[in-house]
């Protein structure tokens, strides 16, 4: 059964006893929170009971902010994927910089988002499979669909000006988020076929050079 997504500001419960001695910027500390849980345990939930402990704030500003532990998620989803958004906007925005440029500093930046936010892609799915219809599509309103504008007009460049061979920009979207997904949810991999047991800043470094070579030698056309 599919639940109906974050609730509206007027379904939000009243105040606890204890909301006007919570500390000011309560609710942006609860994400984060609930962000480095997730992270950490490479997780896509949390109990509230986790998120007291770690935030050391009363679990019922969850209801008093949210409206319940889906809206939290989502809440969270919407600050994270924001920034990936905002960034590719940004460089298609940009005039003065070569379209091959903006493509690897674009899966630059996807990569960093995704060692930061590592259960980015597996929440995002999480909550388009388990909302309502209206939320689902608010969610690919608000996030997909400007993704995919942005590869097809950031490809368009790269084709037109004879840079890029033509590819669908639809799949390049799922090579993109796929490869920073799947690299950065893969801990157990890492700690049982490598022995290694943590997302390092060099390990990040290695994997985005890695992935920007990997991708741009498939699409530039020489």
């Amino acid at each position: 059964m599919t639940n109906a997504g974050p609730q509206t500001a007027h379904d939000y419960a009243a105040p606890p006893p204890d909301a006007a001695a919570a500390p000011g910027g309560a609710r942006d500390l609860l994400l984060a929170a609930a962000s480095a849980v997730m992270r950490e345990g490479d997780l896509v939930d949390i109990s509230l009971s986790e998120l007291s402990l770690r935030s050391g704030l009363n679990s019922a500003l969850v209801k008093y902010y949210f409206g319940n532990k889906a809206g939290l998620l989502t809440a969270l989803l919407d600050r994270d994927m924001a920034e990936i958004v905002r960034s590719v906007d940004a460089l298609v925005a940009k005039g003065d910089m070569a379209p091959q440029d903006k493509l690897r500093h674009h899966i630059s930046c996807c990569i960093d988002t995704y060692y930061r936010y590592p259960y980015l892609n597996r929440l995002l799915m999480r909550l388009v499979r388990d909302s309502d219809d209206a939320e689902a599509r608010r969610i690919a309103d608000k996030y997909l669909r400007p993704l995919s504008r942005a590869y097809d007009q950031l490809i368009g460049e790269g084709v037109k000006s004879g840079v890029f061979r033509p590819i669908d920009p639809q799949m390049f979207y799922f090579t993109v988020s796929g490869a920073a997904d799947r690299f950065f949810s893969a801990r157990l991999v890492l700690r049982h076929c490598f022995g290694q047991d943590s997302l390092t800043e060099q390990l990040r470094d290695r994997y985005r050079e890695h992935t920007v070579d990997f991708i741009m030698a498939g699409i530039l056309a020489d």
